[in-house]
């Protein structure tokens, strides 16, 4: 008797504690605050962090804060050998260019952007320590228009230069809609590869090979629409269309291999065709679709419901807000703020299909700046691991498998709510307050909103209410099944700061929030400065012209997990001036295959130009032409073309004018 009553005893004791954790502690009580991040096994289960242009250094330094942010993956640049452009230079935009690394001149590992091949292997073996997938930039499409610098290697491989490109590489792209000229002709300058060489594809087999062997878990393949499916028509060469089956499928791990192809909708892009074929592609037009729903504060789901893709299909895409093309080359930096960047990301995360890639704009970017500290190499913004990105992330993380529901709540048109199953929700309220008082499909109970982990959410009769409306520019993410409480990852940076300066020195304030042991370390020449810095410390920086200084920040959380950041900051040098005298002449040695009309295009750097496609130059007979300036110039750069190609290629600088100079093309 006695122990049946003390068991009915602890059974009541029992009943009375989980009805607390139903109806209260399950919600709002503290969880221990852990480390330990729990990211998914699946990089299609998570999301994909796009590195664009950090080295392997910087991702290996900012490993753990990329694992604190939530992301399952993350995606670099190309690592491929590559153009080394402006000679050396490692700026995004000027003395240097990002889409160098997007210029092969070879298919093994390691380039100057980016580092070697035992330093991608050290990134790797540190993604592995956090359960973090490594996804690289693959371009088998096209090489360096520059095809001086192809590597000899790579040309004996194939068969020479001839077999390396298609037959019809000579010719540019222009019809999208004709499938044989969408795979094999040039497309913006750029030498199409003919993929579909047996010697070429196992030379580019050996390079994907290798990246898994040092721990590559995925590849994005760029510009696979213009690489043939097994049924596009041929050229006359005797090969087959099958690279998209050997390099899925004669390839180290190809059972667990994260393939997807970059396949920008469109002009009979055969995109199911493609998901079929490589396992995955983007999905560019949502990505679109969600641009726009945002900008015009439009969240209506027949605005954001259709990814424009087969029903089939919708669990073999990667979506993303933007990616670094249309970033770059579309305008879209200036038509979204970081917020609203943040707010779309929340709604492609939040959703069952896909898997989202969050591209991690330049550090310092704005809709007035685009490219910032301006450097091939540091991190990004710190856009990636905001408050609300990496609630998103580890709610989709714990949403696996829950199907969804996307609801107008209140009527309201810039409010969207994505429920899970009944297990999680995420309210995206773009513009005004949104008041409670909406069926909400949780459980009754009690949530905390786990973007600002404070306010506090009731669900009763289906209903949910706070104490207050949602504001304007919020995203609420509440569930309680699978959510681990884990520290907020600390964050340094500098404020307002001069990355290329003029004055004889600069002050730069230094940022540290939700963080112990910062500390700074500032390299001017020889000196090093290795000491703890507070929120709002400055440093001031004096260095000779024409020098860099590199300043690295640190710091960990309240739980010890480190973070990192390397900022430069280089004093401008004396600019050499090239002065063109009217009357001045160059020389321009017309390339076989070009028509007969030849134009020089001239511009400076202090904005003056002829408009394109230039001037016609003057025919002097035996293929050479001039071009005769009629006015003076500053340090002008001039560019040939014949109304159809181009020399220097697009998207590369005009050549220094040299007076009497003969230019011939590489």
């Amino acid at each position: 008797m006695t122990k049946k009553i003390i068991s009915t005893a602890l059974a009541v004791l029992m009943i009375v504690g989980c009805s607390a954790l139903v109806a209260g502690c399950n919600n709002t009580a503290e969880q221990p605050v852990t480390s330990e991040y729990k990211l998914a096994e699946n990089i299609e289960d998570g999301s994909i962090l796009h590195c664009f242009s950090w080295n392997f250094e910087t991702i290996k330094n900012s490993m753990a804060d990329i694992a604190a942010s939530g992301f399952t993956a993350l995606q670099t640049s190309p690592i491929n050998e590559c153009l080394e452009g402006e000679d050396g230079g490692m700026e995004l935009y000027g003395d240097g260019k990002w889409y160098y690394h997007y210029q092969p001149t070879d298919w093994t590992i390691g380039n100057y952007q980016l580092g070697t091949k035992e330093q991608f292997k050290e990134m790797c073996d540190e993604a592995d320590k956090y359960g973090i997938k490594v996804i690289v930039d693959v371009i088998p499409n096209h090489t360096t228009p520059t095809t001086s610098k192809i590597n000899q290697n790579l040309i004996d491989a194939v068969g020479g230069m001839d077999k390396l490109y298609h037959q019809n590489s000579q010719y540019d792209l222009k019809n999208y809609g004709n499938r044989l000229e969408c795979t094999t002709y040039k497309m913006g300058g750029l030498p199409d590869v003919n993929t579909e060489n047996p010697d070429f594809q196992e030379y580019f087999l050996k390079y994907i090979n290798e990246c898994i062997d040092l721990g590559a878990d995925g590849f994005r393949y760029d510009t696979a629409k213009h690489i043939g499916l097994p049924d596009d028509p041929k050229e006359d060469d005797g090969y087959t269309n099958n690279f998209w089956e050997r390099v899925t499928k004669d390839i180290h791990k190809a059972d667990s291999i994260f393939n997807y192809g970059e396949v920008l909708q469109g002009n009979n892009d055969r995109i199911n065709d493609y998901i079929k074929t490589i396992g995955r592609t983007t999905a560019s037009t949502y990505g679109s679709r969600i641009r726009n729903a945002v900008v015009q504060e439009n969240l209506d789901s027949s605005m954001i419901k259709d990814y424009y893709i087969s029903e089939d299909n919708l669990n073999n895409i990667v979506t993303w807000v933007e990616s670094h093309d249309n970033y770059i080359n579309d305008g879209n930096w200036s038509l979204m703020s970081e917020k609203q960047i943040e707010m779309a990301y929340a709604i492609i995360s939040a959703r069952q299909a896909g898997t989202p890639l969050f591209f991690d704009r330049p550090y310092g970017s704005s809709q007035e700046d685009q490219w910032g500290m301006n450097r091939i190499g540091a991190a990004g913004s710190d856009m990636y691991k905001s408050d609300i990105v990496r609630a998103v992330n580890f709610f989709r993380i714990a949403m696996k498998g829950e199907d969804e529901n996307l609801v107008k709540p209140m009527d309201k048109s810039s409010a969207l709510v994505i429920e899970r199953g009944e297990k999680g929700a995420v309210i995206v309220n773009l513009s005004g307050e949104l008041e409670t008082g909406f069926e909400i499909n949780l459980p009754d109970g009690t949530y905390k909103n786990r973007v600002d982990g404070e306010t506090v959410y009731t669900v009763k009769g289906g209903k949910l209410t706070s104490d207050k409306p949602v504001p304007e520019n919020t995203v609420v993410v509440l569930y309680n099944d699978g959510f681990v409480n884990y520290a907020k990852p600390a964050s340094v940076g500098v404020e307002n700061a001069e990355f290329n300066y003029a004055q004889d020195s600069v002050d730069v304030i230094l940022r540290c929030s939700d963080a112990v042991n910062s500390k700074y370390i500032l390299e001017v020449g020889d000196k090093v400065i290795d000491t703890p810095f507070e929120d709002g410390d400055t440093v001031r920086i004096s260095q000779d012209k024409g020098a860099t200084a590199v300043l690295t920040l640190t710091a960990e959380n309240q739980q010890g997990t480190p973070v990192y950041k390397q900022f430069l900051f280089t004093r401008q040098g004396e600019k050499s001036t090239n002065k063109i005298e009217k009357g001045t002449k160059v020389y321009f040695t017309k390339p076989e295959g070009w028509g007969s009309k030849i134009s020089a295009y001239v511009y400076a750097d202090d904005g003056e130009e002829t408009a394109w496609p230039g001037l016609l130059m003057k025919d002097e007979g035996d293929g050479k032409y001039s071009y005769q300036f009629t006015d003076d110039w500053t340090s002008p750069r001039i560019i040939f073309n014949d109304g159809s190609k181009q020399y220097p290629a697009a998207n590369e600088p005009g050549l220094l004018v040299e007076a009497d100079k003969t230019y011939t093309a590489e």
